[in-house]
Formats: C-alpha cells, sequence, structure tokens
C-alpha cells in the first residue's frame, strides 16, 4: 500500500489532522492576499496590523510561518524608512556645516565693518561705492538667511522633544490602561477563547488557556508573554517576547517606535516547554521608567524591604524569591568567561549547580536564599553605567 504523503508548502505534516490544519491555514493566506499586494508597503503595513491584532487565527506551521514572514517584510520597510531618515540627518548635518560656514563669515564680516566704520563710503568713488554697497546687500541677505535656519533647527529640536515626551505620556497611560485591564480580568471570568499557538514553538504543542487577567490584553498584542511586578515600586509591566532581543528596545506595547522600549524576555525561553532560567531584560531609564530602579538592590537593606518579585506568565501565576544581585557585562564570543545571559537551561545537575556557584561568587550580599537542581529560576537584566557594556543583574528562585 502506497505511503500517504501529507505535505503542504513543501512541509510534511506526520497526520491527517495537522494536515487539514494546514490546508486552511493555506486557504486563510490565500484569501488574505488575493486582494493585496505584498509589493506594496501599505498593503503589508494593513495586513501587518491586522495580523497583530489577531484579525487572523492560524492552526499551522504554514500559517505561523506566513505570520514571521509579513512580520519581516515589515521590519524591512521599516529600515529602509529609518535609512531614508538618517540620510535626512546627513542633510540636516550638511545644513549645520554651512550654518557654522556663514558664522565665520560673519565674524570676518563684523572684523570688516569696524574698518567700514573707521572709513567714509564717501572716500571712494562711485564704482568701488557700488562695489561695497553690494557686498553689504549680500551679507545682510546671508544673515537673514542664517536667522531663517538657526529659527527652522530650533523648531525641529523642540518638535522631536515634543513627540518624543507625548510618546513616553502616551506609553505610560497605556501601561496604566493595561494595569487597569489586568485588575478587571483577574476578577472577571475566562472568556474561552480558541486557543492561540505560540509562534515560538518549532511545532504543534498543546497550549494551556490563557489566565483571565491577561486575555483582553493579549487580544491587543499576541507577543505578551507575562506580567513583572515588584510590589511598592514602579516596576509593573506587561513582558513581550518576540523572534529576537532587538525589536523591543525600541518599540512600546502599540509597537511604536519609543526609545523606553517594553520589558522582555529572551527570545530562546519558552514558557510552555518551560527553561531553568527564564531572562527578562529592560532599559535602565534615568527617568526610572521599565528598570531604571533595578540597581537599587545593590543595597542589601533594599532587597530586605523587596524580597519578592512576582511574574506571571500569560499562563501561570509566579512568585520568586530574590537570591543573587551582581553585577557583570556583555563579553565577546571569544572571552571565555561566565557569562549569565546563556544560562538558560542546564544539562545537568552538575551544570546547574555550578552557574549558581559563579553567580553566588559575583554576589554583593548573601541572602541566604539557594536553589537545587529542579528549581525554576528568573533572572532581571539591566544596563549598569559603571562600565562600558556593564550589566546589573538580579536572581530570584521561583517559590510559588
Amino acid at each position: 500500500m502506497a505511503e500517504v504523503k501529507w505535505t503542504v508548502e513543501g512541509r510534511r505534516f506526520r497526520n491527517a489532522e495537522e494536515y487539514q490544519a494546514a490546508l486552511r491555514d493555506k486557504e486563510l493566506i490565500d484569501s488574505i492576499t488575493g486582494s493585496l499586494t505584498l509589493d506594496n508597503p501599505k498593503d503589508i503595513e494593513i495586513l501587518y496590523q491586522k495580523l497583530k491584532e489577531g484579525h487572523y487565527t492560524f492552526e499551522s506551521i504554514v500559517g505561523r510561518q506566513f505570520d514571521d514572514n509579513i512580520y519581516e517584510l515589515y521590519q524591512r520597510i521599516r529600515q529602509e524608512e529609518k535609512q531614508a531618515e538618517e540620510m535626512k540627518a546627513a542633510r540636516k548635518q550638511k545644513r549645520k556645516q554651512q550654518i557654522q560656514k556663514l558664522e565665520n563669515i560673519i565674524t570676518l564680516s563684523k572684523k570688516s565693518q569696524k574698518l567700514e566704520n573707521k572709513t567714509k563710503l564717501e572716500d571712494f568713488d562711485k564704482n568701488m561705492q557700488e562695489q561695497i554697497i553690494e557686498i553689504l546687500r549680500k551679507k545682510e541677505k546671508k544673515r537673514k538667511i542664517l536667522v531663517a535656519v538657526c529659527l527652522f533647527l530650533c523648531i525641529v529640536s523642540f518638535g522631536y522633544l515634543g513627540a518624543y515626551y507625548q510618546v513616553s505620556a502616551k506609553s505610560a497611560r497605556e501601561f496604566e490602561e493595561l494595569s487597569a485591564l489586568k485588575k478587571a480580568g483577574a476578577w472577571g471570568v475566562s472568556s474561552n477563547n480558541k486557543k492561540v499557538e505560540v509562534h515560538l514553538t518549532d511545532k504543534d504543542t498543546s497550549v494551556p488557556d490563557i489566565l483571565p487577567e491577561y486575555e483582553k490584553i493579549h487580544q491587543k498584542n499576541q507577543k505578551l508573554i507575562g506580567w513583572v511586578k515588584i510590589d511598592d515600586t514602579i516596576i509593573d509591566y506587561p513582558v513581550m517576547q518576540t523572534v529576537n532581543n532587538e525589536y523591543y528596545l525600541d518599540h512600546n506595547f502599540n509597537q511604536e517606535e519609543d526609545r523606553n522600549g517594553c520589558i522582555f524576555m529572551d527570545y530562546q525561553c519558552d514558557v510552555i516547554k518551560g527553561c531553568d532560567n527564564m531572562i527578562l531584560y529592560g532599559h535602565h531609564m534615568k527617568s526610572g521608567k521599565m528598570f531604571g530602579t533595578l540597581n537599587k538592590y545593590s543595597e542589601k537593606a533594599y532587597y530586605e524591604e523587596h524580597p519578592i518579585i512576582q511574574f506571571d506568565t500569560i499562563y501561570e501565576k509566579g512568585k520568586y524569591q530574590v537570591m543573587y544581585v551582581f553585577r557583570s557585562k556583555v563579553y565577546s564570543e571569544e572571552d571565555v568567561t561566565f557569562k549569565y545571559y546563556q544560562f538558560i537551561n542546564a544539562a545537568s545537575e552538575m551544570e546547574f549547580n555550578s552557574y549558581l556557584n559563579e553567580m553566588a561568587a559575583l554576589s554583593l550580599y548573601d541572602t541566604e536564599v539557594t536553589a537545587s537542581y529542579g528549581d525554576k529560576l528568573l533572572t532581571l537584566s539591566t544596563c549598569d553605567y559603571q562600565e562600558k557594556k556593564g550589566r546589573f543583574v538580579v536572581v530570584a528562585k521561583k517559590i510559588g
């Protein structure tokens, strides 16, 4: 009897159920792309926004691959726009150099004017007088241009600052709304929506129900993976996860460009399959936003007042007790040393204990909290400005 081959888009599936899911995804993709032109950036942006808002639900790796391809295409378009902005900035720099040249001319003009004050225009013949008047007219014209250019640059600068603070304020309001939505969901009832497969899994995996408090937030952005909170601190944020560790460095929850970024989980961590150590990254903002206050853990008294970190995945609640607090840095690939950001899963109990010993040796103080092989850890990481590429790290153990 001939072997049955379930193949869609060059991918072979293990059983008829997966095969039928892939066929449904292909049919949905064909219907989506039938009315769009994938060479048109506007169509790509429209499709990207619809995918982000959850208008389409995929059941197989065929659909998830399509989702990732659209994401990458959208990012490429954004990168091209960014390059265009950089070219615009280069032109601004050129104008700045031109302004400097004008300033030098003005300086020379002032020196020339001092000489002119000593010599009367009538002292020259008519032809020379006309030449002097023409030169002065050109200098005055250049002065007016300089004033206009300076005024324009001031307007642009203030506009940029205004836009930045507007985005930051909008982002802060969004976080407040999300926090309120989370609290409301905790008192509500699950909507029992169809389960969503996280695109980071490499094959179909049974996914638990999303906790009620995170259902509506997840519908707003399906890159939501959890929520981190430390009582009596500013740290109370959604945690995002995508296919790399760069995107949420400069994008907010609404996927708008924002230098505050978001708290995000290392792309290699898997909350469904589980891992020994989940790593969360966030900027050390001078305003205190994101992980801007995390370095307060350098004082043992602060740790004693804030020993517990609440970190929920969208599927499970969790409390973690702080174990280690230390400073480290991002090393080059050639450096043979302990790199905390590479500890996600330990291959053995010996390796797990080795990682813990390395962190204990770096820790700024002894919390008397220990862990054993099989315990789950949480690492919070942010920038530390005491050295180049420095990092400030807090590691905690799951206790409930």
